[in-house]
């Protein structure tokens, strides 16, 4: 009866929701979370030990019904709300599909394959307590003359290397606070607890040896400095929020929130302003994977090669953004709702802002001076569209934006900052070091170990449709000769442009720097009014970042898709993580790489493409006691899209 009562009331506000601003990539409300974990622990799986909810979202409808439904004038039935779910109960992971609006399990399954589902917040508190009451861990903060109240131990995942048989891992590595708040550059070295998480217990200690703790002094990363208060809003029209549809200048898309992927862009149109009609340019758009490789191998550090979005999730790590300091004062601020460890819906506020950004530069501008007696100017100022947020993942902090520009262009943008991983040593001077320390000495007995950032997006573009194509505009040189010419030229050489168009996804594997190429996405079927393929292009911010490491090593072998920066391939529903779906403890078999060994056909087809921005970061001190932002990202431009420039309407 309990259930008839709940679908009646469910079915009530999805009536309600249609008829406000309703989108069917609408993220699953707090009620359609609450309703999903009420079914699954009415199923069998309720009476199992230590139910827990790893993952619950949305299941993302079939991509055919959703754009039907968006551009009929008279929406059909909405298609069916589903949401996805991963528990693990009784030592095992299970995955079900649940029907919202009949309230019943579509289906269900035992997931048997490698890798576990990402951590929860619950987990890895109680794995970071657990050091604190561990004998043999608490005689060895004594042995150190270390106050036990003040030490802080965060738990990290333990990827794979080689194992046959893997279990729920993490190591947990601890830092002495001693009455400093910036906890990871006073680590205890020396000391290693490897715990199950399943059982919760210790089950490998290693204590090997001690290094001084670096000094608490010159290390506070907090400001002396107030807020200076900004603002962004200078147009005259502003933007409109209708639920999860954004409207602003010649641009309408929908955003969402997942505690997997934060951010979700999807329908993203631009207005053309000569046919007076929205035209779709991406379906769908987020962060795919983070790989995080430190370049330390010894045996308290090479296990922490971190795959962050599938381990323990982008947006379950976001913060709440605070005014003035990550976003105008004038923004809007949106919240997001992901299910707990208990499967209840929790609001995660201010996670998101949508603001109006001045680039204090010209869109475009240009002076005549050919006109007698006139001189001529005329420009428009750079004024854009932010959706922001920003995820705190351990020692790292990542500030997302996608910026909408009025001239079509879809600009993606990564700032890291916040503090370096350390390891202690005995040097106090650069002149002390005899040996391979893996990074920089950038304070007294505080070595910045190098690593990588890899962060990945999914990016299903849709070009004037989803027939689309992967070009590749190759400059090539050509030499001058008089066969070419009625009167002889100086000249000796000029370049034009060979476009080739990918047939399959291994043309979709590419890699950037060794020739000038252009990369765009085009869709054949549709010209301009005098004839070129409409297209975007791909413009990265600056020179594509590949992994260093071998094939062979076993971080790679599960992050190999970080050897290409750009892949494209043939658009499947369920391929959307590029470290596989169960990104803990991976073993490689499953992701974007596999996926595009399949060398499926990708020319006139709905593709997606895929961007690795990548950093290879050698610590400075500069960097030290917090780091300045790093920026990277890339740019969606349009090409022969529109007939001449849309800032001209």
């Amino acid at each position: 009866m309990k259930i008839r009562i709940l679908t009646l009331i469910f079915l009530l506000q999805c009536v309600f929701n249609l008829g406000l601003h309703f989108h069917p990539l609408d993220p699953l409300t707090p009620q359609e979370i609450n309703k999903t974990s009420f079914i699954v622990k009415k199923s069998h799986l309720g009476t199992l030990k230590d139910l827990t909810f790893h993952y619950l979202d949305l299941e993302e409808p079939n991509k055919t019904h959703v754009l039907q439904w968006l551009s009929s004038k008279k929406p059909p039935q909405p298609p069916r709300r589903r949401s996805l779910v991963v528990v693990r109960a009784g030592g095992q992971t299970h995955e079900l599909i649940i029907d919202l609006t009949s309230g019943k399990i579509a289906s269900s399954r035992i997931y048997t394959g490698h890798g576990f589902p990402s951590f929860t917040f619950i987990e890895l508190f109680k794995a970071s307590k657990l050091p604190l009451t561990y004998p043999s861990f608490k005689k060895s903060i004594l042995d150190r003359s270390l106050n036990i109240s003040e030490v802080s131990c965060i738990p990290f995942s333990v990827g794979w290397y080689g194992e046959t048989i893997t279990r729920r891992e993490v190591k947990a590595s601890c830092f002495y606070r001693d009455g400093s708040v910036n906890v990871f550059t006073r680590p205890i070295e020396g000391i290693t607890i490897t715990i199950d998480v399943d059982s919760m217990k210790v089950v490998k200690y290693s204590d090997r040896f001690r290094k001084p703790i670096p000094d608490k002094e010159g290390n506070d990363f907090r400001t002396k400095h107030k807020p200076f208060p900004f603002s962004c809003n200078v147009s005259d029209t502003g933007f409109k929020i209708l639920g999860n549809k954004i409207k602003w200048a010649n641009w309408k898309f929908h955003v969402g929130f997942t505690a997997r992927a934060g951010i979700t862009i999807s329908t993203a149109s631009v207005l053309d302003t000569r046919t007076k009609r929205f035209r779709r340019v991406m379906y769908r758009g987020h962060l795919s994977e983070t790989f995080v490789p430190y370049m330390d191998p010894t045996y308290d550090w090479y296990f922490r090669t971190f795959m962050d979005i599938g381990e323990f999730g982008f947006g379950r790590s976001a913060v709440n953004l605070q005014p003035l300091i990550d976003c105008p004062q004038n923004a809007a601020f949106l919240d997001g709702y992901v299910a707990g460890p208990d499967g209840t819906a929790q609001r995660m506020s201010n996670v998101m802002c949508v603001f109006e950004k001045n680039g204090y530069g010209a869109s475009f501008r240009h002076t005549e001076i050919n006109v007698p007696g006139q001189v001529i100017t005329s420009g428009e100022a750079d004024i854009s569209l932010v959706v922001r947020m920003v995820a705190t993942l351990g020692n790292y902090d990542y500030i997302v934006d996608w910026e909408f520009k009025k001239n079509g262009a879809i600009r993606v943008g990564v700032d890291l900052t916040g503090v370096l991983e350390v390891k202690a040593t005995s040097y106090t001077s650069n002149e002390q070091i005899t040996e391979n320390t893996y990074g920089t000495l950038v304070a007294k007995n505080t070595i910045a170990i190098n690593h990588d950032h890899y962060l990945t997006y999914y990016l299903d573009l849709d070009i004037d449709g989803n027939g689309n194509s992967l070009v590749k505009a190759k400059l090539k040189t050509v030499r001058v000769t008089d066969v070419h010419n009625k009167t002889s030229s100086p000249r000796k050489s000029y370049w034009t442009v060979v476009k080739e168009t990918a047939k399959t996804e291994a043309g979709g594997r590419v890699r950037l720097g060794s020739e000038a190429v252009e990369l765009l996405i085009v869709n054949s079927q549709k010209k301009t009014k005098i004839g070129n393929t409409v297209g975007y292009r791909l413009i990265p911010e600056h020179l594509p970042v590949t992994s260093l490491l071998t094939d062979d090593d076993y971080p790679e072998i599960r992050a190999s898709y970080t050897k290409y920066p750009v892949w494209v391939t043939a658009y499947n529903r369920s391929e959307k993580w590029a470290g596989g779906f169960y990104s803990d403890r991976s073993r490689g078999d499953d992701g974007l790489a596999v996926w595009s060994s399949r060398n499926r056909e990708i020319e006139n087809k709905d593709i997606v493409m895929w961007y690795n921005v990548g950093f290879h970061h050698i610590p400075y001190q500069e960097d030290f006691p917090v780091m300045p932002t790093l920026h990277g990202g890339f740019t969606l431009r349009p090409s022969n899209f529109f007939d001449n420039d849309p800032l001209i309407a």
